[in-house]
């Protein structure tokens, strides 16, 4: 059993009391909202005569259904108006914040709540969305919910759940020309699996993780929930205080004495874990994902795996990925055509990321759909400031507007037949980009923009 260690400090913070289920009871310090898993749980309000119990506690925005080629209203997609219209019309009758389309506050939610300040170390933060655990970059415990519990939290601003168990992750070495965060957190889902994290928080630390910056670690927690994990967080640091001081929504004239509170929230040096795994990442090269599942990955000098490799179920699972992907054991992908290229995401769509990509573009013509999507309105402004929107629109690439965009295609931007996609997001399950035989390859920026110039997936080592 785990002691002394973030998760505990935290979870012991925030319990009211042990349910006679087994469950505990824990307040929620920070309840995020947005249009696609809310509206039934207003609508469960409502039929109890219930309001918000602490509505400043919770904020909305609408990220998943927006196009991100305009934003005029009323949208051309009837449902994607009706859920945002909905969401509008809950906010202010519940009295909740809400950053508006018009706002310059709109984006992913797992961005522009971020970057607003709105998430501290120590917290215990839920969502309706699964990606929540970004958010554990903070050093907080971030997890998704579902919509009943949505209910819950907006009620009482509590919810009950099980304890987990907690796993250290010590990342190590030294990482090399081109290997990212990206591919640090896809290398630790190959090696643990999709399954590795079920009942698990995930503790990241060790020299790797130390040294990156806050939104890499956002890259890192919010691919934790991809390895079976409920969350992932990263124990808070001089990085962590520097990035929230003069936020919009950080804490202003006590902010040193919150930063005092924050860092005793760390796990402690006696701190137990009930697992500890270390992952040395010195041979690391940029990975891109050949199957169904983000354990299914290779490092761009590697061939798929042969299926005689495989063994049992993992076989199986393997014959299904090579006949959806339509591709075959030792085949190299590199080399092998794309049809679409999407950089962005809650996963890789915020200005560091765009920065890697522009990189590798810069000066260059992408030879496919490229879709450029920020991942809120102030990266967009942030990035258009040093003139990344020019070297994207100069190579052809489509240069648009905030949202979640083909990440989750339950917007305009989608795959058509069995197009195939290069793209920086976090799940390559079938279908996850719009069509049924859409097919997704998952990888870093660089590897992102390096194919997206060449045509087929490519090496970005050669361009840095």
């Amino acid at each position: 059993m785990s002691k002394n260690t973030l998760y505990d400090k935290v979870w012991s913070a925030h319990t009211i009391w042990i349910l006679p289920t087994g469950q505990t009871q824990i307040f929620v310090g920070r309840h995020l909202i947005h249009e696609v898993t809310s509206p039934q749980a207003f609508e469960m309000l409502r039929d109890r005569n219930l309001s918000a119990s602490i509505p400043e506690l919770a904020t909305a925005v609408a990220d998943h259904v927006i196009p991100t080629d305009n934003h005029k209203r009323p949208f051309a997609d009837s449902q994607a108006e009706i859920m945002t219209a909905e969401l509008e019309k809950n906010v202010k009758e519940f009295n909740l914040r809400y950053f508006a389309l018009d706002s310059g506050a709109q984006g992913v939610c797992h961005v522009t709540f971020s970057e607003a300040g709105l998430i501290w170390p120590g917290q215990l933060v839920v969502c309706g969305d699964s990606h929540t655990c970004t958010y554990g970059a903070f050093g907080d415990l971030a997890f998704g919910i579902g919509t009943t519990q949505v209910s819950h939290v907006l009620a009482t601003q509590s919810m009950a759940m099980e304890k987990l168990k907690v796993r250290r992750i010590n990342v190590t070495g030294k990482l090399k020309k081109a290997v990212t965060t990206k591919d640090v957190a896809l290398h630790i889902i190959r090696t643990l699996g999709v399954k590795g994290g079920v009942g698990f928080a995930y503790e990241f630390g060790g020299s790797i993780v130390e040294a990156m910056s806050m939104e890499e670690r956002m890259t890192l927690c919010n691919l934790a929930v991809e390895g079976g994990a409920r969350l992932g967080y990263v124990n808070p640091d001089k990085t962590t205080f520097d990035y929230l001081k003069g936020k919009p929504f950080a804490p202003k004239k006590e902010f040193e004495r919150a930063v005092n509170y924050w860092r005793g929230v760390a796990s402690g040096s006696d701190a137990e874990y009930d697992d500890i795994v270390e992952i040395n990442v010195s041979a690391l090269e940029p990975i891109i994902t050949w199957g169904i599942n983000t354990e299914q990955g290779i490092k761009v000098s590697e061939n798929v795996p042969a299926l005689d490799s495989f063994n049992g179920k993992a076989k199986e699972e393997a014959l299904d990925a090579f006949n959806y992907m339509g591709l075959s054991g030792g085949q190299a992908l590199i080399g092998t055509k794309v049809d679409v290229v999407f950089i962005g995401s809650c996963t890789n769509g915020r200005l560091s990321d765009l920065k890697l990509a522009a990189e590798i573009i810069k000066g260059k013509k992408v030879k496919v759909r490229t879709m450029v999507v920020s991942g809120s309105e102030e990266v967009k402004k942030q990035a258009e400031v040093l003139g990344l929107d020019k070297i994207f629109k100069d190579a052809g690439c489509e240069w648009r507007l905030p949202g979640c965009s083909m990440c989750l295609a339950m917007n305009p931007d989608k795959l058509v037949g069995n197009q195939r996609s290069a793209s920086t997001s976090n799940r390559n399950f079938k279908g996850r980009q719009g069509s049924p035989n859409g097919r997704t390859h998952l990888m870093s920026p660089y590897t992102a923009a390096a194919t997206a110039v060449e045509g087929v997936f490519a090496d970005p080592r050669k361009y840095l």
